[in-house]
């Protein structure tokens, strides 16, 4: 397991587990540095739509192994925890209540 910071220096643990099922997305392969990035710089953050305790960081790349596109990190925050759910690359911004934009 691995912890990560995001932009305010809160931890967030990114299990094995869940790296297996972000690297069953080919173009993820070699991306974990920029999980971390967009985690401690994101453009912006969104709560997601669907659960109020998901968030979504989320980066535009110019450069990806698919062109460019933005990077989303999803986050489960518990009132004494924090995990990453998932991450993939998507050509569009997600929606919904913005919690912080650059």
């Amino acid at each position: 397991m691995t912890l990560l910071q995001d932009l305010t220096g809160r931890l967030i643990r990114f299990s094995e587990e869940r790296l297996a099922h972000v690297l069953e997305h080919p173009e993820m392969e070699g991306q974990t540095d920029k999980i971390a990035e967009t985690l401690a710089a994101p453009d912006g953050i969104i709560e997601s739509r669907h659960d109020a305790t998901v968030h979504l960081y989320y980066r535009l790349y110019e450069q990806t192994p698919v062109t460019q596109k933005f990077l989303l990190v999803a986050v489960k925050w518990l009132d004494d925890d924090a995990f990453i759910i998932t991450a993939f690359l998507t050509s569009r911004a997600p929606k919904g209540a913005i919690v912080w934009h650059k």
